[in-house]
């Protein structure tokens, strides 16, 4: 839903616009890594998920978690230090220098974070690896569901794609312990006659209720079916026109086709937190099991 948001929209529409220019005068040079193929396809056909290689997603991890590592644990370990000199008698710089967690964590944290950062804004050819190929793909226009390389799928030995139809797909909600040992949920779907998963953590955080895995689990259903629009979010704004469900849809509901690029910041966060409200209420396990009626499962 936030992602892309509308001014990140008119960013990227000036900037095709000025490449446009560019490319037509002859002035335009390539960004770096542009032409690279990362393997994800999001449009009204394709719903194409990859990941990038380990290597990349250490760099990008051991950043992100240095810095908020240290947004959180400064000032509480701050606030710690301070509270254990109001308790001493007098005051030791060196006492202090030597048992303040506070700068125990600027030690621990702050280096890598000066190092994956540097790394990761000013040498990409360190880090960035593009993914080998993608991991799974919704086709809307086919109705099929593919696995890529799918060890269950073997051809002479070696790993295949697994295509079935996405009817055969059952949806799971996975649930195991964070680092505090708390339940989180994930999705999976689960191809019912050939014991295949798809592990769809890597699109939405775990979370500690069941609402997020299940409107999940929804929009790729309201995804997959050609009798409804697209999904109402910013991502397939540029596809509506292309593709005829929607089409006919917006034409007959006077849909703006610039609804989501042209609003304005204070409107979009209004939609995001109608969207969570939404997510909140979602009545998925109140809804009659159609499944129940012709297959039997077995744990």
């Amino acid at each position: 839903m936030e992602d892309p948001k509308p001014e990140s929209m008119r960013f990227w529409e000036q900037w095709e616009k000025e490449k446009a220019e560019m490319k037509a005068n002859g002035k335009y040079v390539p960004r770096p890594f542009e032409d690279v193929e990362l393997h994800c396809k999001y449009d009204h056909e394709r719903f194409r998920f990859a990941q990038l290689p380990f290597r990349s997603q250490f760099w990008l991890s051991l950043r992100t978690f240095c810095k908020w590592g240290m947004i959180i644990l400064l000032p509480l370990c701050f606030l710690i230090d301070s509270l254990f000199e109001m308790d001493s008698s007098e005051f030791n710089i060196r006492e202090l220098t030597n048992n303040s967690i506070t700068l125990l964590i600027i030690k621990i944290l702050l280096p890598p974070w000066i190092i994956s950062s540097i790394i990761v804004n000013y040498f990409p050819k360190v880090w960035f690896r593009p993914p080998k190929g993608p991991l799974w793909e919704l086709n809307r226009v086919t109705g099929q569901v593919t696995i890529f390389n799918c060890a269950r799928a073997k051809i002479q030995n070696k790993t295949a794609d697994m295509v079935a139809p996405f009817h055969e797909f059952d949806a799971y909600i996975v649930t195991s312990p964070d680092r505090q040992g708390l339940p989180t949920n994930g999705l999976q779907l689960a191809h019912r006659y050939s014991n295949t998963t798809i592990n769809l953590s890597a699109l939405i955080t775990p979370d500690n209720t069941t609402q997020r895995p299940c409107a999940l689990w929804d929009f790729l259903q309201n995804f997959m079916d050609t009798q409804r629009p697209l999904p109402e979010i910013p991502m397939y704004e540029p596809y509506r026109n292309s593709d005829p469900t929607t089409f006919e849809h917006d034409k007959k509901n006077g849909r703006p086709a610039r609804y989501w690029i042209d609003m304005d910041n204070d409107t979009f966060k209004a939609k995001v937190k109608e969207m969570l409200e939404k997510i909140d209420t979602i009545d998925t396990f109140a809804r009659p099991n159609l499944m129940a009626k012709a297959v039997k499962y077995i744990d």
